[in-house]
């Protein structure tokens, strides 16, 4: 990859703060980085407790988006699902109506603080709301131990799970449990063992996992996690890491580019988000996004800049990044 020099970064860069419309993953505000390129605006936007060497995978997934052409798309449109945060069972038919025409959600299990009659509850709204040709997938987020996750397998099973994502938080814990639950025909998928490991294929060589879920930016960019699921063998869905719309279409240009798309891709988070940096921000329409680039509204840049405190946090976030990358090219 040619790394574009810092001053060339840095000279287009935009700091964002976007509220939500319902807590997740622990935030109320999520913060981007966005950088303009040949190709278009892209983003860096790691989660702010991530380290440089783990954030500079995201730097590398941003300049490859802003700098190179996407990898040849092979569809026009990409299936999505609704993502159900770990709300109370009430609010879950609120979250699933701003997703329009999704025939799949993902809910979110495992939640600190929460135990496993909050997940089934959460679960039976989210069946109630869609009716029995509705597809639910889980996501634990790698937090129940081997015991937990497979006690909640089976309370969760009922609601005809389409599989369950990341139940613990270890390769060799995921490999026990999908031999424990063979029998009851609900597939793992690997996240977190496959987009923060060292070695991102120990989760396919170890039989752990039937599909990998891949994101873009965390696995350094479209064309590497394309060589991983080559390598891997295994099918892949695409999610996002609650991206603004800009980040939302590199992972939109991720899966238009996978030869085969199996599952209902984790990319409508837009939704989650009250506010976005395009006028037309990339949420679901009839269960599906288009394939291309965002648009981004100068004038949303400005309404929702962050705080100059912020700003510098990120700038300077970015230029150490930059020089991890720097280091290994």
């Amino acid at each position: 990859m040619l790394l574009p020099p810092l001053a060339d970064l840095r000279a287009t860069a935009r700091v964002v703060s976007l509220p939500l419309h319902t807590r997740f993953r622990g935030i109320d505000v999520r913060e981007a980085l966005l950088l303009e390129g040949p190709e278009g605006w892209t983003e860096f936007s790691p989660f702010i407790e991530y380290d440089d060497p783990e954030s500079a995978a995201w730097l590398a997934a941003a300049i490859e988006y802003g700098w190179q052409p996407s990898p040849p798309a092979v569809r026009d449109a990409v299936p999505v699902n609704a993502t159900v945060p770990a709300v109370a069972a009430a609010s879950v038919p609120g979250i699933l109506a701003r997703f329009d025409g999704c025939r799949t959600a993902k809910v979110k299990v495992a939640e600190a603080g929460q135990v496993l009659a909050d997940d089934v509850a959460r679960v039976r709204a989210v069946r109630e709301a869609m009716g029995p040709e509705g597809r639910i997938r889980v996501d634990a987020n790698g937090g129940w131990n081997l015991d937990e996750a497979e006690h909640a397998v089976h309370a969760l099973a009922e609601f005809d799970l389409e599989y369950v994502e990341q139940p613990c938080a270890t390769v060799a814990e995921l490999a026990e449990l999908r031999g424990r639950i063979r029998y009851m025909d609900i597939p793992v998928a690997a996240d977190e063992s496959v987009r923060k490991a060292d070695d991102p294929l120990a989760v396919a060589r170890a039989e752990a996992a039937d599909l990998l879920v891949i994101k873009a930016q965390p696995l350094g960019g479209a064309r590497r996690a394309l060589s991983l699921v080559a390598e891997a063998g295994l099918p892949a869905v695409v999610s996002s890491a609650l991206d603004t719309s800009v980040g939302l279409a590199m992972g939109v240009a991720l899966a238009a580019s996978l030869p085969d798309l199996d599952y209902d891709c984790g990319l409508g988070t837009a939704s989650l988000l009250a506010a976005d940096v395009a006028a037309a921000p990339l949420r679901p329409r009839g269960g599906i996004l288009p394939v291309g680039r965002v648009t981004v509204d100068a004038a949303l840049l400005d309404a929702h800049a962050a705080s100059a405190e912020r700003t510098r946090w990120w700038l300077d976030r970015l230029g150490r990044c930059h020089a991890v990358l720097a280091a290994t090219s």
